[in-house]
């Protein structure tokens, strides 16, 4: 029986396929919770983590809502523009560009990404 965890890493699978990121243009690979919304920027050709973000950075309390989304994406964008990254490859991981997953997108373009 197909679950919706099976549905999205099928989802995942496919678009990993597709997509890979380099030192020039890394993949921003973003993972979303019941609590919060986490985001890398990783290079595929070395295997290794770039730099991350949370909506935990925030603050201690915060709750996942679009404009805590929106946040961790703009703080993501500054982060990335402080390590010369301008350029990015959206990873999705499986889940529907809707809602939280969107915003975070919209607040690292309004950051500066472009992807």
């Amino acid at each position: 029986m197909a679950t919706k965890t099976h549905r999205r890493i099928r989802i995942k699978r496919g678009i990993r396929k597709k997509i890979s990121g380099t030192p020039e243009r890394p993949r921003l690979s973003v993972f979303r919770s019941n609590t919060g919304i986490y985001a890398q920027l990783i290079d595929d050709t070395r295997g290794v983590t770039l730099l991350s973000v949370s909506t935990r950075e925030l603050g201690d309390k915060t709750k996942l809502n679009i404009a805590n989304s929106r946040q961790a994406g703009l703080k993501l964008a500054e982060k990335a523009k402080a390590s010369g990254i301008e350029q990015v490859v959206f990873d999705r991981n499986g889940y529907l560009y809707h809602g939280n997953v969107k915003a975070f997108a919209e607040g690292a373009r309004e950051g500066g990404l472009k992807f």
